[in-house]
């Protein structure tokens, strides 16, 4: 159909047109769904996956390093925030009533007890392995 034949038409005819159209796509679009998900299974062994596993395949997570917590509700010393995202509710209050988070900060441990720590479980090795 040339373009001066649309142009030529009614509307009653071009929408009668349209919903031929739309009518056909819809079947062609179906029958190419089904043949896809027929390829699909028989690379997969016969596994049938719904739309929503075909978009997960391959996607694997990014992994994440682990954020420690850098501040700690004094008066509910189990809630901490990393610092990330949206600021806690309890944090929130607290800053609205006048506190600054600093007199929340989450002290970081001396660096002689950390070298301590560190250093222990390594004498205790030597100590096993001389005996």
């Amino acid at each position: 159909m040339k373009r001066h034949d649309l142009k030529s038409l009614s509307v009653d005819q071009l929408w009668t047109l349209h919903e031929e159209v739309a009518a056909v796509l819809t079947k062609k679009i179906i029958a190419e769904r089904a043949q896809l998900e027929r390829k699909l299974r028989q690379l997969k062994g016969g596994v049938v996956l719904n739309e929503y596993d075909v978009g997960k395949i391959g996607r694997a997570r990014r992994p994440y390093q682990q954020v420690f917590p850098k501040y700690r509700n004094p008066a509910q010393p189990s809630e901490t925030w990393a610092g990330r995202g949206k600021r806690p509710r309890w944090l929130a209050a607290q800053l609205k009533s006048g506190k600054t988070l600093e007199d929340f900060k989450i002290q970081p441990p001396s660096d002689r007890g950390r070298r301590r720590a560190q250093q222990l479980p390594r004498k205790q090795k030597l100590r096993r392995s001389t005996s």
